[in-house]
C-alpha cells in the first residue's frame, strides 16, 4: 500500500492517492464482507468485474483527510 498526495492541480489541493495491490484489494473485501456479518470459512476467489484484481486506487478528495501510521494528511496537501 502506498500513501501519498494526489496528483490534482484544483485550487483547493492535490488530494489523497491510496494505491493497493490486488492482494490489498481482495483483504479489504473480505474484511468488508467480515463487517457485514457474512462470514467465509475456507479457499475464496475474489474477483472484480469478472477479473482477478491486480491493483486497485482510492483517491480522498482535498476536503478529506488521512491517517497514516500516526500522521493526519489533508486532501489540501498540508500536513497537521
Amino acid at each position: 500500500m502506498k500513501v501519498k498526495f494526489g496528483e490534482g492541480k484544483t485550487k483547493y489541493g492535490p488530494g489523497i492517492s491510496i494505491s493497493l495491490s490486488g492482494d490489498e484489494v481482495a483483504s479489504a473485501i473480505d474484511l468488508w464482507l467480515y463487517a457485514k456479518k457474512v462470514y467465509v470459512n475456507g479457499a475464496r476467489t475474489i474477483t472484480v468485474n469478472g477479473k482477478l484484481c491486480s491493483e486497485g486506487s482510492v483517491y480522498i478528495d482535498p476536503s478529506g483527510s488521512v491517517l497514516y501510521k500516526g500522521i493526519r494528511l489533508t486532501g489540501r496537501g498540508v500536513k497537521e
